[in-house]
């Protein structure tokens, strides 16, 4: 469609505009539900690819810089949206089921050089089946998240403390007790955790775990060999069953020191058991798929290098688009 428009410039700092555009809602030449469609194409492909794919799935001829343009700018808008609009938070607040916090990081290629992008996620979910055997625990039908909140920066572990206290009151968990904190053994986050997550319940993400067990057969019985996975297998069964404390007690020789080592902080962590029993998450998967997914799928393509702040925009933009906030922010936008 052909808009012709009048066009005025000012005498005096010569600047111009269409004065009609405001009124007819037009933005950088793109309306409003234009906007959504090509950042969603640029949250999903690279800019050049999300320009292709608009003109082969729906005729619509525009330039990778326009798509470029609007994700960034509504990329810093979606991060603003997400810090300071209640209605942010309104499908979370009003969502019923067991509260889950999960974060870790994921690199990507920026003109700074590499950095670490971390992910914070709150998340709801609805109790499976209890599982009584830990033979039977990787093979439960644990139920998907129903409503979750994906915030991604790059910043340090002090910096990020501090946020989660705040993102989680913005979601209406005043009481941070009824939070279970799921996470890898860095020490970073157990300890921002204690210090802005007070009370919530601590869970030694079990692969993370195993790995730590994994890596130490491997040291000591060789890679690929029966007995590194029989010892595995021995250990995980009473990791699960026992915890951190019963594995250490199975570990006394001093060759396990480092094994026991990692373990030792996490002795209130790990009530597998318990956790099963009643229905819950024992794993991180949820954060572990989203720095692939939402992060490492976009953001770190073959020969792609960004601009700090235009890569903390695409990874807002990127992180809405994966929560439960995409409908939201554009019905208000």
């Amino acid at each position: 469609m052909r808009l012709d428009r009048l066009y005025l410039v000012c005498p005096r700092c010569k600047s111009g505009r269409h004065p009609l555009d405001e009124r007819l809602g037009v933005t950088g030449f793109v309306r409003p539900c234009a906007q959504r469609l090509l950042c969603l194409a640029g949250a999903s492909w690279s800019f050049e690819r999300a320009s292709a794919n608009l003109k082969e799935f729906c005729g619509l001829s525009v330039g990778d810089n326009t798509i470029r343009a609007a994700c960034h700018e509504h990329g810093g808008a979606m991060r603003d949206w997400q810090r300071d609009n209640p209605a942010a938070g309104a499908a979370f607040r009003k969502a019923s089921g067991d509260v889950e916090f999960q974060t870790d990081g994921t690199m990507v290629n920026t003109t700074a050089g590499w950095r670490e992008m971390r992910l914070s996620i709150f998340a709801k979910r609805t109790r499976g089946k209890p599982v009584r055997s830990a033979r039977d625990w990787h093979q439960r039908d644990l139920p998907r998240p129903h409503v979750r909140v994906i915030q991604a920066a790059i910043r340090t572990g002090e910096q990020l403390g501090p946020r989660w206290r705040r993102m989680g009151a913005r979601l209406g968990l005043r009481e941070t007790t009824s939070i279970s904190a799921i996470a890898d053994g860095a020490k970073w986050i157990w300890k921002e955790v204690a210090s802005h997550l007070p009370g919530a319940t601590g869970v030694l993400d079990i692969y993370h775990a195993v790995e730590h067990l994994w890596t130490a057969a491997r040291a000591h019985f060789g890679e690929g060999t029966a007995e590194s996975a029989r010892r595995v297998e021995q250990w995980r069964g009473v990791l699960l069953r026992g915890g951190a404390g019963a594995l250490a007690r199975e570990l006394v020789d001093i060759r396990w020191s480092d094994v026991r080592g990692y373990f030792e902080p996490h002795l209130e962590h790990t009530d597998y058991a318990g956790r099963l029993l009643e229905g819950r998450s024992i794993g991180s998967g949820l954060v572990e798929g989203s720095c692939k997914q939402v992060v490492g799928r976009r953001l770190k393509q073959t020969g792609a290098k960004w601009k700090v702040r235009r890569v903390e925009r695409m990874a807002a933009l990127c992180s809405v688009q994966a929560s439960d906030q995409w409908d939201t922010y554009w019905n208000a936008a």
